[in-house]
């Protein structure tokens, strides 16, 4: 059966209800967050209760059961309205752990709740500070222990904890010396911040470039009920990877909409800005870059819309998602040096949200992976060359 892909005008109803509720939220609102340092909350909450983060939840559990592409549509408009998605995007990238790996049982208990608003799962803990993207040799511990899991370790750039209920944690359960693969006896847990934090779980805010709200986590014997693992004991990289995937295509989508913000700013400064008796936009050295990032965010688009086709369609898209991220936060970051350079000193003036958007767009060059090691992915896995680390 072939694969549909989707087109950049496609969804226009979608679109145009979620620009409606973003219009609400000016520049203004967003440069005073990031000022502060705070959280998008009234935002945030009239998008839950607007149903746009239960998305991928499914309508028999009060979700709206659309697709990674719905769901990475909504993340663009949030971006290409001047607003930053990352406050928020961890709920719908958790999903696809949850609903691959979760039981019926906990489908039934935490989905509905999500969905309604009345849990956030906004936060997944994998990274940390010794072993970074090499997943696979994670030191953070989880012992069974009767009826509870005892968890010990480290993890760091563990985002939205302090604006979630509850959090996916990736931990160790068979030493690494005793699987046949290292991908092997790693697993994944529920874990509900509520009881959590200050009972064996410290969390230690990291002020960074960016108002993004990341901290290092550290677990003393953190005990986790048994009934909260998720998916098979020692089969949980596996697990997690779907979530993984669905992250970067979401990040693709996320810097996709940042493009598309900083062309829009650039054309409109580039045709109302007069020097020498012209606009700046009429002189080929403003107009080609501009130009030249538009094309380079469409063509990530398209790769962004395969990614989430393939999903949707339940076929395998780590080599899509990978790229996509990688395209579109390439163009991204290229639209956002257009655009202050385009704007020239204004373009470093907080009121005009340019640079604040420069710095969010700048972070997907490094994460949720980097651009080296998607390349390092595609020579490997794509195109069969010899593992190059």
């Amino acid at each position: 059966m072939p694969l549909t892909i989707p087109h950049a005008d496609d969804h226009a109803d979608l679109r145009e209800a979620v620009r409606d509720l973003c219009g609400r939220y000016d520049d203004a609102y967003w440069r005073r967050i990031d000022e502060e340092r705070g959280y998008p909350e009234a935002f945030t909450e009239e998008l839950t209760k607007a149903g746009w983060l239960a998305a991928l939840i499914p309508a028999e559990y009060g979700g709206s059961g659309l697709g990674l592409t719905e769901a990475s549509i909504i993340m663009e408009e949030i971006n290409r309205s001047g607003g930053n998605s990352g406050a928020v995007h961890g709920q719908m990238y958790n999903m696809g752990t949850i609903l691959r790996g979760g039981s019926d049982e906990q489908k039934a208990r935490y989905l509905p709740m999500i969905a309604a608003g009345e849990l956030r799962l906004q936060t997944m803990a994998v990274t940390e500070p010794t072993t970074g993207t090499d997943t696979t040799k994670l030191k953070t511990t989880a012992v069974r222990k009767g009826d509870r899991w005892v968890v010990n370790g480290q993890k760091v750039w563990t985002s939205r904890v302090q604006h979630s209920d509850l959090m996916v944690l990736l931990a160790r359960t068979t030493p690494l010396d005793q699987v046949r693969k290292k991908s092997e006896g790693l697993s994944v847990f529920l874990v509900d911040l509520r009881e959590a934090i200050g009972k064996g779980m410290t969390v230690r805010p990291i002020r960074n470039m960016v108002n993004h709200e990341t901290n290092e986590v550290f677990f003393d014997d953190l005990e986790i009920p048994a009934e909260n693992l998720i998916g098979e004991e020692g089969r949980g990289f596996k697990t997690i990877l779907s979530g993984l995937n669905a992250e970067r295509t979401l990040i693709a989508a996320e810097c996709i909409g940042d493009g598309y913000w900083f062309i829009d700013r650039a054309k409109k400064y580039g045709a109302e800005r007069i020097v020498f008796d012209r606009p700046i936009a009429q002189n080929q050295g403003i107009q080609f870059p501009i130009a030249r990032a538009y094309v380079n965010i469409r063509a990530a688009d398209l790769m962004r819309f395969q990614a989430a086709a393939l999903c949707d369609a339940g076929q395998d898209f780590g080599a899509e998602a990978n790229m996509a991220k990688l395209l579109a936060a390439d163009a991204s970051f290229e639209a956002a040096n257009a655009c202050i350079q385009t704007h020239g000193g204004f373009g470093f003036a907080a009121d005009y949200d340019v640079e604040r958007k420069f710095r969010e767009t700048r972070l997907y060059q490094v994460a949720p992976i980097s651009t080296n090691l998607i390349l390092a992915y595609v020579g490997e896995h794509v195109l069969g060359m010899p593992r190059s680390y």
